[in-house]
């Protein structure tokens, strides 16, 4: 299994979110994600200037295996998106952690963040997982 990387934090439909510390978060996919799906082809991103709900689906990965909904992990507006993995869906399975970012958050309460999965609770789980 990959490394986990700690300074990230996780919800149990395997997205990650980094805090960028200026009240704004990164959301991606995480590489124990990108490997069950397989070869990703396809990206839908959600518009820029949408307000989400936390748990609320905001887009879709498809690989040659299946589907995938995006969760989002807090609520918040979506600030920008990675409009580079339109060309290139395949940076997910590539950089999950890096160049493969999904969209930056400004989420509604940046507390929320406490209440997502650290890397060794997210660790347990996609071990579980396997």
């Amino acid at each position: 299994m990959s490394t986990i990387p700690a300074n990230l934090n996780y919800t149990e439909s395997h997205e990650w979110v980094l805090d960028n510390g200026d009240g704004t978060v990164t959301i991606g996919i995480t590489d124990h994600a990108q490997q069950a799906l397989g070869d990703v082809v396809f990206v839908e991103l959600p518009e820029v200037g949408r307000e989400l709900e936390a748990g609320e689906e905001f887009g879709v990965i498809e690989s040659v295996k299946a589907a995938s909904d995006l969760y989002a992990p807090l609520a918040g507006e979506v600030l920008e998106v990675n409009d580079a993995l339109e060309d290139a869906p395949e940076t997910l399975n590539e950089s999950p952690y890096e160049d493969g970012w999904i969209a930056k958050l400004k989420p509604a309460d940046i507390e929320a963040l406490n209440s997502l999965l650290n890397a060794d609770a997210y660790g347990q789980l996609a071990e579980d997982d396997d």
